[in-house]
């Protein structure tokens, strides 16, 4: 059986590194199904080291089944070393996104001589955007959690309601789940719905004008991210010219994604389309990002993005506009990208 701690250990060669140093709580799951908290793991050639201290020692021996536990007492950093040296490691990979200046201070006191390290960035990340069926599985429950989310918050949309007001029922929605919210929402009507990470206020939502609500729910470690737009009365004309645009754009998108294709070329479709309709200097951010265990993970699908697109990945596709004063409007989907092309995962209609 190909665990992800052997495929961790097949990037060891290109990276010229004996072993890897991950201290990321969230990969250190990914990499062992232990829900980490203030320890580290260490990955060896053979084998790998979840050192932690005597708090949560006896839920990681457990817990954790391809990794030894080791406690540590005085110091985190002496017992990473002292252990990479008894296994021999003369060069230990770091992902430095992930290790503090002090960490850094700290770790090359205790390896004076012994150990070297080189730098081995988003390593996991690359493993972890690329999701299996298990992890799909997870996404696609809590899609259709935020799917009914949505259409529970429906029927309380009135005219007079706050956008307060429309969060509490919200959370009486995800408490009735027994789930959490992925991210605090975003519930912006009218002028507020300008901004793209608008806060959530005492603002009435009236008839007439767009409200956005941006949602992602989160389900046994894995996330789900959706925006929708809900209208009040009959939409204005330039409203809905402008939604119709944005959906536009957002196919063509999907009709780009497949394996092989750069993650910028999807960018550039959506804000192609939006660039000859006029709306493409409203468009400020990325078109997209990855969603799994983090909301905001690999792959990015920006203007800049390196990433090829691979089968596996399951990324977000949501074009938006905003009209500083007057109102934005955003529509945001989770895409699967499959052998041939893409599906949508999540209900776009």
């Amino acid at each position: 059986m190909i665990t992800r701690l052997s495929l961790l250990r097949t990037s060891f060669p290109s990276l010229k590194i004996d072993a890897l140093l991950v201290t990321n709580d969230i990969n250190i799951r990914y990499l062992t199904g232990f829900p980490a908290s203030e320890s580290w793991l260490l990955v060896t050639a053979k084998k790998a080291f979840y050192i932690t201290d005597f708090r949560y020692v006896l839920d990681a021996k457990k817990g954790i089944k391809e990794a030894q536990v080791v406690q540590y007492s005085n110091s985190l950093f002496q017992t990473t070393l002292d252990v990479a040296k008894g296994e021999k490691v003369k060069v230990l990979g770091l992902d430095e996104r992930h290790v503090s200046a002090y960490a850094m201070r700290r770790l090359k006191v205790f390896a004076k001589n012994g150990v070297k390290f080189r730098p081995a960035d988003s390593v996991v990340e690359a493993l972890r955007s690329i999701k299996d069926e298990g992890e799909l599985a997870l996404i696609r429950k809590a899609i259709k959690i935020n799917t009914q989310g949505f259409q529970y918050i429906h029927s309380f949309i009135k005219p007079g309601v706050t956008e307060r007001g429309l969060l509490l029922k919200l959370e009486d929605f995800v408490r009735a789940q027994k789930v959490a919210f992925a991210f605090p929402p975003i519930i912006a009507s009218g002028v507020n719905a300008a901004f793209p990470h608008a806060r959530v206020s005492e603002r009435k939502v009236r008839r007439g004008e767009p409200l956005l609500i941006d949602l992602g729910i989160r389900l046994d470690g894995y996330n789900s991210d959706l925006t929708r737009m809900f209208f009040l009365g009959t939409m204005a004309h330039s409203l809905g010219k402008v939604l119709s645009l944005i959906r536009g754009a957002q196919e063509e998108a999907f009709k780009v994604i497949r394996p092989g294709i750069e993650a910028k070329a999807v960018d550039a479709a959506a804000r192609g389309y939006l660039e000859k309709h006029g709306l493409a200097k409203y468009f400020g951010h990325s078109l997209g990002h990855g969603v799994g265990q983090d909301v905001h993970e690999d792959p990015r699908i920006s203007s800049k993005s390196g990433v090829i697109l691979q089968e596996g990945m399951v990324f977000t596709v949501e074009p938006g506009v905003y009209f500083p004063g007057k109102y934005g409007i955003r529509l945001e989907d989770m895409v699967l990208v499959t052998k041939t092309g893409c599906e949508v995962l999540s209900d776009h209609n």
